[in-house]
């Protein structure tokens, strides 16, 4: 029941976002263009801007399975497939120089991770894991030289993840497979700005690649002992809101 309210909030999150896209690209339309210099100017004199960030994203695992992985006579394979989450948060953007800014970002994402397991009896098991992190991330953000009202960019640097609802604690475990709290993640992506009269819009990809392994291994657990290493994967689409 978990599982299916969890994935009925992704939908209707990621409905409102899409609508809220549209509603405002009708808006910026309507206007008409604005000219980007404008912003350069208004920024000249303020180091820092504000914003918004919402998206959808979709979460799975890189995994690495243990050695003795082949000894196993129940299990013949595992596979980890794209679930989709939602994040929010608060953009902090500092401005460097004309073309470079620091942005931190703190938010909370909201996904879930699917592992497929294929037995040897033809049937396959599924195990869904939640989660609710605490995101903390530190991007490097390389701007083009505006273009009429726009301009693209590219970005990279690090994020660091507390999953509030973390397993790894739990004691009846038996069909778990159990996840660390924390996770460490490079994040690298590109964007295109879209200049207003009042407010910068952004939709923005970014891939998000997990650096610790996540996994809590037990050998007790017969979804966990197959099981080394568990990297997340994250590819994000957000429409950041900016002024």
């Amino acid at each position: 029941m978990e599982v299916i309210n969890l994935r009925y909030m992704h939908a209707i999150q990621r409905s409102k976002i899409i609508a809220l896209v549209l509603l405002i690209f009708t808006g910026y339309l309507a206007r008409g263009q604005y000219n980007a210099y404008s912003f350069d100017q208004k920024y000249a004199t303020r180091w820092l801007h504000f914003g918004i960030p919402m998206g959808y994203s979709s979460n799975n695992f890189r995994i690495k399975l243990n050695k003795k992985f082949i000894y196993n006579d129940s299990i013949r394979s595992v596979i980890s497939k794209g679930s989709p989450g939602f994040h929010v948060g608060i953009i902090t953007n500092a401005h460097l120089s004309k073309n470079l800014d620091f942005r931190f970002i703190p938010g909370l994402s909201f996904s879930g991770k699917t592992l497929e397991y294929e037995t040897f009896y033809d049937t396959t098991i599924t195990k869904y894991i939640e989660s609710v992190n605490l995101e903390i991330p530190f991007l490097l953000k390389f701007k083009s030289d505006p273009y009429k009202d726009m301009r693209v960019y590219v970005l990279m640097g690090m994020k660091y993840t507390y999953d509030l609802a973390s397993n790894v604690d739990a004691r009846n475990a038996e069909d778990l497979v159990k996840i660390g709290r924390h996770d460490l993640l490079a994040e690298y992506g590109f964007g295109i700005e879209f200049y207003t009269p009042y407010v910068i819009l952004a939709p923005e990809i970014k891939i998000s690649q997990g650096l610790i392994n996540v996994h809590a291994r037990d050998p007790q657990l017969q979804f966990s002992n197959v099981l080394n290493f568990l990297f997340t994967r994250v590819i994000s689409i957000t429409l950041n809101i900016e002024g």
